[in-house]
C-alpha cells in the first residue's frame, strides 16, 4: 500500500509455505460478468505466474480451464490459482458469480481468510453481491472491494465508489473508502480519457502504468491538489480503526501523522475485518507486464489481509459427537484439514482440494476421513480410513507436486475414494470431525430417463460419482411417481450437470416431465360387491365380498376393519381380502394415484369349501373396491408445501402478488433482520416447480427460500377434470 518494493514468483514450480505467516488465502466474490477471472489473470501476470498471453506453460488458461467454462464462457466452479509476491504466497481463490453455482462460492469463503469484492464500475452491485457481504460482515471476515471495468465508456470511478460506500459501508461509511484515486490519460477521439495511473492517497504518490509497467514520481500541483483534498477523509477513517485512541486528538490537533503510522493502523484494521478498502485494476495492455492496480491489490493482500494464524481455532468433535479441544493453526499440532471441493480427472480420478486447518499432510500417508454428509441428498456418512496419493498444487490443467502442505495452506489430494465434499481429514489415531458449512438446499427439480440400455447399465454410478462432487445437488428415487429425479439450484446448474454426465461420463439421459405424488380419496360413503367367481373344469375360483368405505380427517392412511359374522368368510381369507383392498388402493381407482384416507370394512362374503384360495379372495378385494368407487365421487388431492421466503423489504410486495397466483396462502410475515422480511405460505406444489427460477427473477437474485412437505389436499374441480382426462389418454404428465 506504500511505496514498497515487490517480487514476483517463479513460473513453472510449484509454490509452497514453510509457515502459515508466509501464507495468504484470498476469495474472489462478486456477480457474473464483474471481472473476477479476468483479475486473477492480470494478478497472476504481475506476480510473473504467466506469460503475457495469461497463459501457463502448456498454453492453457490460469482460470476457466474447464471445457464445459470454456465452452459456455462462464466460471461455473471454484478454482485455486496460487502465486507468490514479496515471499508470500497467496492462494487467490476465484468462483463463480452466477447464482446457479452459489454452492462453489461458499466453498471458496470456507477455505479463504479474507475476501476481495469485484464490481463492476459499468454494471453496479447485485443484490446477491450484497447478501454475501452481510453474510461475511456477520462472521467478521476481512473484505476489500476493487473496482473494474474502468475502460467501459460509462465508467465512473468516483461515482462507482459512492456506491461502494452506501452499499457495503451502511453500518458505518467510513469503514468503506479509496485508497486511490485514477489518473486520466488525454482522452480519446470518443471523449472517454483512459485511467493511466493512481494517485496514492496516503503515500502521496503518482503510481504511473503508461510504460506497461508501474513507475513511481512525485505528483504535479494539480495532481497533488486532487490527492490533498480526499486525503482527510482516508486518514480520519483509518484513525477512527487504530487501537491508538491519542491518534485522533493527535491529528485534529494539526500534528501530521506519519506514513508508517498509518500504513501499519490501516493493515490492523483491515485484517480485523472493521475497515474496507476500494481500489482499481485493469487487466495489463498489450505488451505490458503490469495490469493497472495489480501491484497496489497485491501489496494489501500480502499487508493488510489477515495469515492464516490470525483465523479463530477450529471447533472440532470426535465423530461420534464427544467434544475435542479447538485446532490452532500449527504445522506441529494435531492433523485437521477439510475437502473444499472435489472433482473427477479422467486420468487421475478423484482429486480433492483440502484446505489444512491444523498439522501437516503428507503424500501416501493414511488419514480418517470423517463426514456427516447431507443423507437426503445422497451423501452418505463417512467414518473410513484411507491412503492418501500425492500432493499437488493446481495452476490451470497442470498440477505441480508438492512435498507436504502445512497448516493454513492449500492443496490437492489424490486417490481419496470415499471423501466427499465437506469432509474432515485428520489423523487416523485421533479421529476428528468439523462441522460443515451451510449449503444452499437444491430446490428445482428435474426427472431424468436413461437414454439407451448402454446408458442405463452407467447411469448409477455416473449419478452418483456426480452428487458426491456437489453437495448443492440431491437425487431422488421417488417412491410415489417411480420417477429418477435431479434436483438442482437452477436451469444453467442442470445443463451442466447433463453436460457432464454426457462428456465426463458418457452417459445420456433424456429429460421428462416432472411429476408430483398426488393422491386420491372418496367424496362420500359407499358400498361395494366383489364376485370373483370361475367355474371352468378343473379347480374353480370362488370368492364374493362385500366392502363399505367411508372418508377419513386428512393423514388417517388407509384403515380396513373385519366386521364379519357367522363365519360368512373364513378366518383364513380375511387377511387375503385386506390384501387385495390395499393392493387395489395403490394402483388408484380415478386417476391411477393411491388411495389414502378411507377406513375400508368388511362386512359380509361368501366362500366356497373346494373352490375359495387366497388369490380369489384378493381379486374379490380389489372388484369390490372398484364397484364401490365406480358410483361415488372420488376427489384428487394435490400435496401443499410450507414456503418460508426470505427477501429485502422492497420485494415482500411483488412475492406474495406471485404467490397468490400460484394459488398460495400467505399465513404470516414478519421481520427478519436488518431490510428483510420472512413470508410464510402454503403453496401447492403443482405451482412452485420452477419457484427457484422465479423467484429469483422476482426478487432480482436476492430472496431465498425453503420448502417442507405440509399435506394433502383436495384440488380444484377444474384441475381434477383435467388430471383425470390426461390420464385416461395415458399420458400421466401430473
Amino acid at each position: 500500500m506504500g511505496a514498497t518494493s515487490h517480487q514476483a514468483g517463479a513460473a513453472g514450480r510449484a509454490l509452497t509455505a514453510d509457515r502459515p505467516s508466509s501464507v495468504r488465502n484470498v476469495v474472489l466474490v462478486g456477480h457474473s460478468g464483474a471481472g473476477k477471472t479476468t483479475l486473477v489473470e492480470a494478478l497472476a501476470l504481475t506476480a510473473g505466474a504467466v506469460n503475457r498471453a495469461g497463459r501457463v506453460e502448456d498454453g492453457t488458461a490460469v482460470s476457466d480451464y474447464d471445457e464445459i467454462e470454456h465452452r459456455r464462457q462462464r466460471s461455473i466452479q471454484l478454482s485455486l490459482v496460487p502465486v507468490e509476491w514479496a515471499g508470500i504466497k497467496i492462494n487467490i481463490l476465484d468462483t463463480p458469480g452466477y447464482a446457479d453455482f452459489v454452492g462453489e462460492l461458499r466453498a471458496g469463503l470456507r477455505a479463504a481468510d479474507a475476501a476481495l469484492f469485484v464490481v463492476s464500475a459499468s454494471d453496479g452491485i447485485d443484490g446477491a453481491t450484497r447478501t454475501v457481504w452481510d453474510e461475511c460482515e456477520a462472521v467478521g471476515m476481512p473484505r476489500a472491494i476493487v473496482v473494474t471495468h474502468l475502460e467501459a465508456a460509462r465508467a465512473d470511478y468516483s461515482q462507482m465508489t459512492a456506491v461502494c460506500g452506501e452499499t457495503f459501508g451502511a453500518e458505518d461509511p467510513d469503514a468503506v473508502i479509496p485508497l486511490y484515486l485514477p489518473l486520466h490519460g488525454p482522452a480519446g477521439p470518443d471523449g472517454h480519457a483512459p485511467v493511466t495511473g493512481l494517485l496514492g492517497l496516503l503515500s502521496r504518490r503518482v503510481h504511473d502504468y503508461t510504460s506497461g509497467e508501474r513507475a513511481e514520481r512525485d505528483p504535479d500541483p494539480a495532481e497533488l491538489a486532487l490527492i490533498d483534498g480526499a486525503r482527510s477523509r482516508l486518514i480520519e477513517g483509518i484513525i477512527a480503526e487504530s487501537e491508538d485512541e491519542s491518534l485522533m486528538d493527535r491529528y485534529l490537533g494539526g500534528e501530521d501523522i506519519d506514513l508508517k503510522t498509518l500504513v501499519d493502523d490501516l493493515e490492523r484494521a483491515v485484517a480485523r475485518g472493521t475497515f474496507h478498502p476500494v481500489l482499481m485494476a485493469a487487466p495489463a495492455t498489450d505488451g505490458a507486464r503490469q495490469g493497472l492496480g495489480t501491484v497496489e491489490l497485491l501489496e494489501l493482500i500480502t499487508g493488510g489481509f489477515p495469515t492464516p494464524l490470525e483465523r479463530a481455532p477450529v471447533t472440532v468433535t470426535a465423530p461420534d459427537g464427544t467434544p475435542r479441544p479447538a485446532a490452532a493453526c500449527d504445522p506441529a499440532g494435531p492433523l485437521l484439514a477439510e475437502v473444499v471441493k472435489t472433482s473427477s480427472d479422467p486420468y487421475v480420478g478423484r482429486v480433492s482440494l483440502v484446505r489444512v486447518f491444523s498439522g501437516t499432510l503428507h503424500p501416501e500417508e493414511t488419514v480418517h476421513v470423517s463426514g456427516h454428509g447431507p443423507a437426503d441428498r445422497g451423501h452418505e456418512d463417512h467414518d473410513v480410513d484411507e491412503r492418501i496419493g500425492t500432493l499437488t498444487s493446481p495452476f490451470g490443467k497442470q498440477q505441480r507436486t508438492l512435498g507436504a502442505c502445512i497448516a493454513g495452506d492449500l492443496a490437492c489430494v489424490a486417490k481419496l475414494t470415499r471423501a466427499e465434499t465437506g469432509d474432515t481429514l485428520s489423523g487416523k489415531d485421533a479421529p476428528l470431525l468439523m462441522e460443515p458449512w451451510a449449503m444452499p438446499q437444491p430446490l428445482l427439480p428435474l426427472a431424468i430417463e436413461a437414454h439407451s440400455k448402454a446408458d442405463e447399465d452407467k447411469l448409477s454410478q455416473a449419478l452418483a460419482r456426480l452428487v458426491a462432487e456437489d453437495p448443492t445437488m440431491r437425487l431422488e428415487q421417488n417412491p410415489h411417481t417411480h420417477q429418477l429425479v435431479l434436483w438442482s439450484l437452477g436451469e444453467a446448474h442442470q445443463d451442466v450437470a447433463l453436460e457432464r454426465l454426457r462428456t465426463r461420463y458418457g452417459v445420456q439421459v433424456d429429460p421428462v416431465p416432472h411429476r408430483v405424488s398426488l393422491r386420491e380419496t372418496f367424496g362420500a360413503k359407499a358400498a361395494g360387491r366383489g364376485r370373483h367367481v370361475k367355474q371352468s373344469g378343473g379347480h374353480g375360483q370362488y370368492a364374493i365380498c362385500e366392502i363399505e368405505v367411508e372418508p377419513l380427517p386428512p393423514g388417517s392412511g388407509i384403515e380396513f376393519v373385519d366386521k364379519v359374522v357367522g363365519g360368512a368368510v373364513p378366518r383364513q381369507f380375511i387377511p387375503s381380502v385386506e390384501k387385495g383392498v390395499r393392493a387395489q388402493a395403490a394402483r388408484g381407482l380415478a386417476a391411477g394415484h393411491p388411495l389414502v384416507d378411507v377406513r375400508i370394512t368388511l362386512r359380509d362374503g361368501k366362500a366356497h369349501s373346494v373352490d375359495s384360495s387366497d388369490a380369489a379372495f384378493q381379486t374379490a378385494g380389489a372388484l369390490a373396491l372398484r364397484e364401490a368407487a365406480a358410483d361415488t365421487p372420488i376427489h384428487l388431492l394435490e400435496p401443499v408445501a410450507e414456503l418460508d421466503v426470505l427477501v429485502p423489504d422492497e420485494y415482500v410486495g411483488p412475492v406474495m402478488s406471485d404467490l397468490a397466483g400460484r394459488r398460495g396462502r400467505v399465513v404470516g410475515t414478519e421481520q427478519a433482520g436488518s431490510g428483510r422480511t420472512r413470508v410464510r405460505a402454503e403453496v401447492p406444489e403443482l405451482e412452485i416447480g420452477r419457484y427457484a427460477v422465479d423467484l429469483r427473477s422476482v426478487s432480482h437474485g436476492t430472496g431465498r427460500f425453503s420448502r417442507a412437505y405440509a399435506r394433502h389436499e383436495p384440488m380444484p374441480a377444474h384441475l381434477a377434470d383435467k388430471m383425470r382426462e390426461q390420464a385416461e389418454k395415458g399420458s400421466n404428465l401430473t
